[in-house]
């Protein structure tokens, strides 16, 4: 019967959704860094509410994948609906995969970021209000951007389903690892590049609000992942709300498959309800 009454909560929210679907070149004067594979392109898909709908709010979406591949569709362009029948903006980015330099998909996420800014007056943006939210390796670059970015590209708050957040061995995930930081370090610039890019880590005062969830019983990247990154967030005066489901895995991002998909949607767009 509760999961009935939550079903019938989402259909009367519903509204159909017209917003034509945008497909931007990220970089279309050439990207700066390189991951060697020139077909590797960067982009950016603008999926916009009705602009009478629109809140001001937008988030800039990063699919997992390992930092190999992106799921873009049940990581990314499905929750257009969620999202827009909110009012908000969702901006999904194909970032291009680092190869083991980890400044290429870091570059495409700050553009992304700066992209939406710079057009705010166009989208019905309020440039004050752009988050950035990932899944998996995806929450690994939100979180890093989160955690590193400064200035016009540092986001408002982020969202991070199951991320990776640690590069310590033993505890991350490492095929996110050796994509991400490469395989043939010297030993101290692995350990150097593990603790810089370990974002529990460098979490400050300054680090936006966050909602994390993940499964329980999640095999491919440790709950302690994210665990400790609210943990951090929490020893920081960082607002934070986590939420640790009892099963469903890794990788559900918006399927309906996940056992607490609508009690997801629910806790998500409630915390989306308090700043």
């Amino acid at each position: 019967m509760k999961r009935l009454n939550i079903f019938i909560v989402f259909m009367l929210m519903a509204t159909t959704i017209t917003s034509a679907q945008q497909v931007i070149n990220l970089w279309p004067n050439g990207a700066p860094n390189s991951n060697g594979d020139d077909s590797d392109k960067a982009e950016l898909t603008v999926l916009l509410p009705d602009a009478k709908k629109a809140t001001g709010r937008a988030i800039v979406c990063c699919p997992g994948g390992a930092y190999s591949h992106l799921a873009m569709q049940h990581e990314g362009t499905d929750w257009q609906w969620f999202f827009n029948n909110q009012g908000i903006a969702l901006f999904v980015l194909k970032y291009r995969m680092p190869r083991g330099n980890y400044h290429v998909p870091i570059s495409d996420a700050e553009e992304a970021i700066r992209l939406v800014r710079r057009n705010a007056k166009e989208w019905n943006i309020n440039p004050n209000d752009v988050g950035i939210m990932g899944f998996s390796a995806g929450g690994h670059l939100a979180s890093t951007i989160a955690t590193h970015s400064k200035g016009e590209v540092k986001p408002d708050f982020q969202i991070l389903f199951y991320p990776v957040i640690t590069m310590v061995s033993g505890f991350t995930h490492k095929g996110s690892h050796d994509n991400f930081l490469g395989k043939d370090l010297s030993k101290k610039e692995q350990k150097r590049l593990e603790q810089e890019f370990s974002n529990d880590m460098q979490v400050t005062r300054a680090t936006p609000r966050a909602f994390i969830a993940l499964s329980d019983d999640d095999h491919g990247v440790l709950p302690s992942n994210g665990v400790n990154y609210y943990v951090e967030c929490f020893r920081h005066d960082v607002p934070a709300s986590l939420h640790v489901y009892p099963t469903g895995g890794h990788g559900w991002g918006y399927r309906e498959s996940f056992p607490y998909h609508m009690e997801m949607l629910l806790e998500l767009k409630a915390w989306l309800t308090t700043f």
